[in-house]
């Protein structure tokens, strides 16, 4: 039964990788993946190199980066933490509330989509620009201090870095804008418990509870592969063998403030772009790779632990209100058709849990080629 559970897994993960042309050339960087996993796509007018990953990981932790230098892209996105960090949202160089939660940084380089709603967001090195000269709200607040923060690099280890990564000193937004973006696409995860089970056959990689865990996570009744499929465990997946984008934003439920499905006016998801109102409370769904690092969850973090995320899933929802002292069931015509109620036994809880810290990848998080170089 394991043996076949198994090749169910690896069947429904990789099936996509399988029909490629192998033939095609590949980057000369030498990406830090197991063997069978498909290389991320790269820009043609940003090829990877080691000289930018380690130009972009000084960038990526340096204060000097945000206009007052009390932040650095490291903030908000902690290694320790895969890369995201504990707070519900995240607060800018300014102090300025925001009203997302910090995505985790992990392996985004293979996501079709990035951020939390914007189905033409697809590349990393705009998506860098909204933190960087973004306004509204105010994360490292560039926009009118970049001569100010260009000169602050002018020092003797950055030109000798610039060198190495460019081929000259010569030190502007555009250039930093790529070497952050090569050091993230580097921010890659796949040696957690799960990958030695599934890829490396490796049989005691998994313990009996977090098998019948994966069982149950693979299983038509709770479908959770649906939203978080794939190697990656999450829709929004891109690579050197798959191109295509399978639209990955769902409304889970979150809320349901007026018993037809709405979500407040301050986040009102993917239908904020698209003025779409089925979009309504539609986020993309993350990866599930090192979750259990990267609470607290949702896109406003309002679900503290993993326990409690479960719990959420397990209610089909929040499709509940209070009138009068008594509770009524709300439908929800925004809400996903694979967020149902489940009916977990307690047992079967705990399995889930215990899959999705099988997903956590210790080696990444305390991996020193991706830590503070300044410590």
């Amino acid at each position: 039964m394991i043996y076949l559970l198994r090749l169910v897994v690896i069947l429904g993960l990789v099936f996509s990788l399988i029909a490629c042309d192998s033939s095609k050339k590949t980057a000369e960087y030498k990406w830090p993946i197991p063997k069978g996993y498909p290389k991320p796509q790269v820009p043609t007018d940003n090829p990877m190199s080691e000289a930018k990953v380690k130009l972009g990981r000084f960038l990526f932790y340096d204060n000097k980066l945000s206009a007052n230098q009390t932040q650095s892209c490291a903030t908000c996105h902690q290694q320790d933490k895969a890369f995201s960090e504990s707070l519900a949202v995240s607060i800018g160089s300014t102090g300025q509330s925001h009203r997302r939660n910090s995505l985790a940084l992990v392996n985004i380089a293979y996501n079709k989509t990035l951020t939390w709603a914007h189905p033409s967001l697809d590349s990393i090195e705009r998506q860098i620009l909204l933190p960087l000269f973004g306004e509204e709200p105010i994360e490292m607040g560039v926009t009118g201090y970049e001569s100010q923060i260009l000169t602050r690099f002018h020092t003797e280890s950055y030109k000798g870095m610039f060198v190495a990564a460019f081929g000259d000193d010569e030190i502007n937004f555009d250039r930093i804008n790529k070497a952050l973006a090569s050091f993230v696409r580097r921010l890659v995860s796949f040696n957690s418990p799960f990958d030695r089970y599934a890829y490396a056959m490796q049989d005691n990689a998994l313990n009996e509870s977090q098998i019948r865990g994966m069982d149950l996570f693979f299983s038509e009744r709770l479908e959770c592969h649906h939203c978080h499929g794939g190697f990656n465990f999450t829709q929004s997946t891109t690579h050197e063998k798959q191109l295509l984008d399978r639209r990955p934003f769902h409304n889970t439920g979150l809320y349901n403030i007026d018993g037809k499905g709405s979500y407040p006016l301050a986040d009102i998801g993917l239908n904020e772009i698209t003025l779409d109102s089925n979009d309504m409370g539609a986020f993309r769904a993350p990866t599930l790779r090192n979750i259990a690092l990267s609470a607290p969850y949702m896109h406003d973090g309002s679900i503290s632990t993993l326990e409690e995320v479960i719990e959420h899933y397990n209610a089909g929802g929040r499709a509940d209100k209070q009138f009068n002292n008594q509770t009524q069931v709300l439908k929800n015509i925004y809400k996903s058709p694979f967020v149902k109620k489940l009916a977990l036994t307690s047992k079967e809880k705990s399995d889930l849990i215990a899959f999705l810290n099988a997903l956590t990848d210790e080696s990444f998080v305390s991996d020193p080629q991706l830590s503070n170089p300044f410590n």
